[in-house]
């Protein structure tokens, strides 16, 4: 199994380049980072330099979408990142939440999600492409062919059925495992009902983890339901509460939520908390002991989770990047 971390854009360039030292030598496999360019810094620079200081270690947005650049900026990123860094770059990618809609815009549809990612994929190849309304096709003659892999955000059925389809991998923000395996299930089936092989699909499971008593860990980790709420909302809206699109243990934690302030995005201090409960944070994120830990991990992989990508964003970063090297990650090692 694979295990990364994920920044928000507000570390400093120093801590971000000690902290992804830290957590190679700790055996994870993946860095990733935001991709808000509002609310926080753009993290592509980041991304650069951390590869600097790192061998194995591999970089992603966690995640960017289709609507923020023209697709041909984004594919010359991309391919140029991978490059760079010899071939350990792939990107999260969604239909764009805090990153357009903190302007007041809509995120991109499913289709153009599709769209972009077998496009920018073909771009990142070295393949000629048209999109959009370029009057001619793009190529890079630089290329030197390089597969990316785009793993995609999704909660919805449409989104898991576009995951199954066309990505190399599902993102799911949530750490409970029957709901990640009635996620996964649905992007897996998705894809293999096109006759796509299925076998190296990553089921990456996105949530906190925090050591420490419950109490403590709950406090450190609220905010995070609140994020996954704004997501199950919009599923909510679109489908309804009886649909059976949607598991019932996600449809009914939202049921008093009041809105929410994407100023604070992913902060403990977003002011509409008040509808989560410790159950429920303690169900999303993976908290308490290292056995605590391990044991649900153990869970979540028996769910198809494939690659847990910790949210480093409750503080105390250091200490878990060490508690997983030294306890958590060696019991996962084949």
């Amino acid at each position: 199994m694979e295990f990364g971390i994920c920044f928000k854009g507000f570390v400093s360039p120093d801590r971000a380049r000690s902290l992804v030292i830290q957590a190679e030598a700790a055996g994870f496999d993946y860095c990733w980072f935001y991709d808000s360019h509002i609310l926080w810094r753009e993290c592509y620079p980041a991304i650069a330099m951390c590869m600097e200081h790192t061998t194995k270690m591999r970089f992603a947005p966690c995640v960017t979408n289709p609507n923020a650049r023209d697709w041909s900026l984004a594919a010359s990123l991309f391919a140029s990142l991978a490059k760079q860094s010899g071939g350990r770059f792939d990107i999260g990618l969604g239909r764009g939440d805090s990153s357009v809609r903190v302007m007041g815009k809509k995120p991109a549809s499913l289709a153009r999600v599709a769209e972009f990612t077998q496009k920018v994929k073909a771009m990142v190849r070295g393949e000629e492409v048209m999109y959009g309304d370029c009057p001619e096709p793009v190529k890079f003659p630089w290329s030197d062919g390089y597969e990316l892999p785009v793993h995609i955000g999704a909660y919805g059925p449409k989104a898991l059925k576009t995951a199954g389809e066309v990505g190399d991998g599902v993102i799911l923000q949530i750490g409970d495992p029957y709901i990640v395996e009635w996620l996964g299930n649905q992007a897996r089936t998705a894809g293999e009902e096109t006759g796509r092989n299925m076998d190296d699909y990553k089921v990456i499971v996105a949530a906190p983890a925090y050591f420490g008593d419950k109490d403590s860990c709950i406090e450190a980790t609220k905010w995070f339901p609140a994020m996954v709420g704004n997501h199950v909302a919009d599923i909510v809206e679109k489908y309804g509460t009886d649909s059976g699109m949607v598991p019932k243990s996600l449809t009914d934690y939202i049921e008093k939520r009041k809105g929410y302030d994407y100023s604070k995005h992913g902060q403990s201090d977003n002011p509409y908390l008040d509808f989560i409960t410790p159950e429920i944070v303690d169900s999303f994120c993976v908290l308490g002991q290292p056995e605590d830990h391990i044991k649900k991990l153990q869970h979540l992989q028996e769910a198809g989770m494939t690659h847990f990508n910790i949210y480093l964003d409750n503080g105390d970063e250091e200490n878990i990047i060490a508690q997983y090297g030294e306890h958590v990650i060696p019991r996962f090692q084949k």
